[in-house]
């Protein structure tokens, strides 16, 4: 079987087979999601709480969260769907890909910490409320320059998008946020993604979804090292896809995309 033919077969049983994996996903780690509860968070801005379940290094690829100070109290914004998203995320990736995640959840790192490099994608959630200072905004756009990738998600509105263009401003000046359509290789990546695919609707604000970055050099034809999901929440329909909170269909959707992420960056 030549590479793209296997290619084609493997994205068709992706496809057809993602509802399927998600049932599974609902008898898994129960004991876990009673320890650390779902909804995200639940120990506030304490990052040592979250770390102890960090794991050491291996070489796997290993979902990253990133941390900031502040939110909203037991449970702030950068933890949001933390650790029930990434679970299922890497139960997806591990079915359908050949990356071999690291299985049962992923890690929690400052913006600051040297660890960062050691891990090519990270993610931050909720934006609207992303703070850092001058040694976290160094290290993190050090990262993203040596090669980095990163993925903001859940937020939505103009203010959340201005907020996280004034963010991206001080980690990378100079570069700016524009946005993309179903053109870009990132939606080709793994799965064929169209407009109307990545189109969705944030799972509970609304609206149409959209997706901005931010490239290399400003060149359009060059690496992508930010992805910006606005008016979505990929985390959140990760979380909840083994609940029957969200549709299905959707969930199958933030998937695809996750795994399209995760491609894209591994490979440029």
């Amino acid at each position: 079987m030549t590479a793209p033919t296997r290619r084609r077969v493997t994205r068709h049983l992706a496809i057809g087979g993602l509802a399927a994996l998600l049932t599974l996903l609902a008898v898994t780690d129960l004991e876990g999601q009673r320890r650390r509860g779902r909804g995200g968070g639940g120990f506030g801005d304490d990052l040592a709480a979250y770390q102890q379940y960090n794991t050491p290094y291996t070489g796997e690829f290993t979902f990253v969260r990133l941390y900031y100070r502040g939110g909203w109290g037991w449970n702030p914004g950068w933890s949001h769907d933390w650790p029930v998203a990434e679970r299922n995320f890497a139960e997806i990736m591990d079915a359908l890909t050949t990356i071999g995640p690291r299985r049962g959840g992923g890690n929690v790192l400052a913006m600051d910490d040297p660890d960062l490099f050691k891990f090519p994608i990270a993610y931050l959630s909720e934006p609207g409320g992303w703070t850092m200072n001058q040694v976290e905004a160094d290290n993190l756009g050090n990262y993203l320059r040596k090669g980095g990738f990163l993925i903001i998600d859940d937020m939505g509105g103009m203010r959340d998008l201005n907020r996280t263009r004034e963010g991206l401003n001080i980690l990378l000046p100079g570069l700016l946020l524009v946005r993309l359509d179903d053109s870009h290789p990132i939606f080709d990546s793994f799965f064929h993604l169209e407009q109307e695919n990545i189109e969705m609707p944030h799972p509970y604000r609304g609206g149409v979804a959209s997706y901005w970055g931010v490239f290399e050099d400003n060149d359009p034809e060059g690496r992508l090292m930010v992805i910006v999901n606005h008016d979505n929440d990929i985390g959140d329909y990760m979380e909840w896809s083994d609940r029957g909170f969200v549709p299905i269909a959707l969930s199958n959707e933030a998937y695809k995309l996750g795994v399209n992420y995760v491609v894209y960056a591994l490979t440029h």
